[in-house]
């Protein structure tokens, strides 16, 4: 997960506060000193307790697959040989959505054997792509109407207008909808037993 650190228009620096909680990281805002559950962003000890950080979208990927969309990227790294660990998602791994206190999770592979999945999450009509180690997830409106999305290559072609959208930033970049942008939606990857811990409501995908 990750989380905007401002609160109340102020930048706060966290760190890792060294224990876990429901088997995950905790984090300490220097601050405040308050502790804060790292799935959830959520302060739960201390003066800050129950202030919940803005969540932003964020992925689990290859360091291949980032390269190969991001090739400017700079990273912070001790142990360059460890980059290309990863191979492939575990079976276990889903993709956990979250809007409007809503929560959903998809199987990577899944999502991963159609390419491109148009569901709804609540009220919310939205559309995961997931291939080559990787995934993306929009709000699949624009223009005034909900899309479907079938996937043409490595771009994304709507079905209502013909239009052509980069997967990587939700854009159109061809056709009646040119220039639009998709709102991405808020995720993350985990294991499905510690999405269930800090999301015990949500609802899984079923093919």
């Amino acid at each position: 997960m990750v989380h905007d650190r401002r609160i109340d228009g102020k930048t706060h620096i966290f760190g890792n506060a060294g224990g876990l909680f429901m088997n995950a990281m905790t984090w300490w805002d220097h601050e405040t000193k308050s502790v804060w559950s790292q799935p959830w962003g959520r302060a739960i000890q201390g003066e800050l307790k129950g202030v919940e950080l803005f969540l932003l979208p964020s992925q689990l990927t290859t360091w291949a697959s980032w390269r190969a969309e991001h090739p400017d990227t700079l990273a912070l790294m001790n142990d360059v040989n460890r980059l290309g660990f990863r191979q492939r998602f575990d079976p276990n791994f889903v993709i956990g959505l979250i809007l409007a206190e809503k929560s959903k999770a998809y199987y990577y592979e899944d999502v991963a054997a159609t390419v491109v999945l148009n569901d709804t999450l609540d009220q919310f009509p939205v559309v995961i792509w997931a291939a080559n180690n990787n995934f993306h997830a929009y709000v699949r409106q624009a223009g005034g109407q909900v899309l479907t999305f079938r996937a043409e290559g490595d771009k994304l072609v709507d079905a209502e207008t013909g239009s052509t959208w980069d997967v990587v930033n939700g854009l159109a970049t061809d056709g009646p909808l040119k220039g639009e942008s998709l709102q991405p939606v808020p995720s993350s990857s985990a294991y499905d037993w510690a999405w269930l811990d800090f999301y015990p409501e949500t609802t899984f995908y079923e093919p």
